[in-house]
């Protein structure tokens, strides 16, 4: 089974996507009415959370379900050529609109962000930098450098339920460590009240601390491909992670980032999994859907500086219900255009270019 195309995985990472353009959609802040403004920030407070989760308990699912036996080096060769052009081009744009908005451009706050190692260091007028988003393919450069060590580690291990729940106990005591270890000033505000904010970098930001959630993904993807396990339909797996989501708003903030969603967001993945292994009748297959997924990556990367811009040259006010959600409509849709054009004119040749590659060097 390893190695299958996993058309519905593709599918899932435009939902994820679109959560956190949810999230950023609504602090920007563009109703008049700050009851509706207040309201749709609260109800998706933490879908940004979960959607950058899924990414990377998806990240370790999916490069154990496709690994192929080679040279560490050959393998972070792939993935620089899949994911630091996009990044390079955002980076550029993002500095440029700062320069345009008459932002001062700092070399040692955007610098660290080019070369995505900004999410190790708690300052934020470096975490905020160029494009903030960024901060995420911080933590996935640590996921790929480790890849080929932690691949070997997991396709030794026997007990994997025992390895299993030791990643998910790890993403609970993350917080505490936190809380314990590190300064308590100074605090940031939340929505469930204040918290330490080197608590917050580290939970969330800190490269580090997110590779348990990778390991949890690398961990299914061998109960599912070695035929270990059997999830939970994808139905139900949907339901538990919107039940997850709703547990989010009742517990401690530091859990809410990371820890109630690491569970059922694996279950998603492993049902969507097993569903394409059967063929079972799904619409995250759909033409629709795939094509979607594919520049869900350029999307991510794109939507919140369409989101700033666009605002930024509307005047930056609020609007009524009608002319927010005009807004948000229009940012989806150009949102949509720049990653399909960031997609096919740099994601994707440089992508066949590596298959190419790769097989030439199989050939010669």
């Amino acid at each position: 089974m390893s190695g299958t195309r996993l058309p519905s995985l593709t599918g899932l990472r435009f939902a994820a996507a679109l959560a956190v353009f949810a999230f950023h959609a609504a602090i920007e802040g563009v109703f008049a009415d700050p009851g509706l403004g207040a309201g749709l920030g609260s109800a998706v407070s933490r879908a940004g959370f979960f959607g950058v989760e899924f990414f990377f308990v998806l990240s370790g699912f999916v490069l154990t379900w496709n690994h192929r036996p080679g040279r560490a080096r050959a393998f972070w060769w792939r993935r620089a050529r899949k994911v630091y052009p996009n990044h390079v081009v955002t980076w550029v744009a993002a500095v440029v609109l700062m320069a345009v908005a008459g932002q001062a451009v700092v070399g040692w706050q955007v610098l660290p962000n080019l070369l995505l190692v900004h999410a190790w260091v708690p300052v934020p007028e470096v975490l905020s930098s160029a494009n903030i988003v960024a901060w995420s393919l911080a933590c996935e450069v640590v996921f790929y450098l480790l890849f080929p060590l932690l691949h070997r580690v997991v396709a030794g291990v026997r007990r994997l339920w025992w390895w299993v729940g030791g990643a998910v106990a790890l993403i609970f005591l993350l917080p505490v460590v936190a809380l314990v270890f590190l300064p308590g000033d100074p605090v940031v505000a939340t929505p469930g009240g204040p918290v330490p904010f080197h608590a917050v970098w580290f939970v969330y930001l800190f490269p580090l601390a997110r590779v348990p959630e990778f390991v949890l993904g690398m961990l299914v993807a061998r109960l599912v491909r070695d035929g270990r396990w059997t999830p939970p339909s994808l139905g139900v797996s949907a339901l538990l992670a919107g039940l997850a989501y709703l547990a989010a708003f009742t517990v401690p903030y530091l859990w809410s980032k990371v820890a109630v969603g690491a569970v059922p967001l694996a279950l998603v993945i492993a049902s969507a999994a097993v569903a394409d292994l059967r063929g079972s009748p799904s619409p995250l297959r759909s033409r629709a859907f795939v094509w979607l997924g594919e520049v869900s990556f350029a999307f991510y990367l794109v939507h919140r500086l369409v989101l700033v811009t666009g605002h930024s040259l509307l005047g930056g006010g609020a609007w009524g219900v009608l002319g927010g959600v005009a807004f948000l409509v229009g940012a989806l849709g150009v949102s949509l255009l720049l990653s399909w054009a960031l997609y096919t004119g740099v994601e994707r040749p440089l992508t066949r270019r590596v298959v190419t590659d790769g097989e030439k060097a199989r050939r010669g």
